[in-house]
């Protein structure tokens, strides 16, 4: 629900965009960092105790919500929610500058180049399922680089960086 009334938004808001612009624009907008910073601005993941909520908790927290409302009112109460909660992040869009994810760049790059695309590998998990974090491997040929994050996603995309620092020099 909450990606849909992102792409609504923003097809509304910048109509002559294509597709693929669109989407990058969305994914920038719905990803974990954007939903919990909006999250919090709204007082989702406050808790009164000595450990932190993670960052996936509270993201999924807000989407939780979202989908209430879209039961509770329907798609336009749900659309009007996700605007109103994520208007400043959607006023500060600029379909100029948007910036694909090391990822994507590093697949690109590797594409362009006429080179084999990265593999990842799930190193090792750590911690209790609730605050689970992962360690990923990204490998490029005989190159190998590593990421940690709080998802298996977050751990691919900070070894796909490190290894676009490798390879871009």
């Amino acid at each position: 629900m909450l990606g849909c009334a992102v792409a609504d938004e923003l097809y509304q808001r910048f109509p002559q965009l294509a597709e693929g612009k669109l989407t990058q624009l969305r994914a920038s907008l719905v990803r974990q960092e954007s939903l919990v910073e909006v999250a919090r601005s709204l007082g989702l993941g406050v808790r009164a105790g000595t450990s932190p909520v993670p960052d996936s908790v509270i993201a999924d927290a807000f989407e939780a919500v979202i989908g209430a409302i879209f039961l509770d009112g329907g798609y336009r109460a749900a659309h009007a929610a996700v605007v109103r909660a994520l208007r400043p992040l959607l006023d500060a869009v600029d379909p100029g500058r948007v910036e694909k994810d090391a990822k994507t760049r590093l697949q690109e790059l590797m594409h362009a180049r006429g080179q084999p695309l990265p593999q990842y590998r799930v190193v090792a998990t750590h911690g209790a399922p609730h605050e689970r974090s992962f360690e990923v491997e990204c490998l490029l040929e005989r190159r190998r680089t590593t990421g940690h994050g709080t998802s298996r996603q977050r751990a691919e995309q900070e070894a796909a960086r490190a290894m676009l620092e490798l390879v871009d020099r």
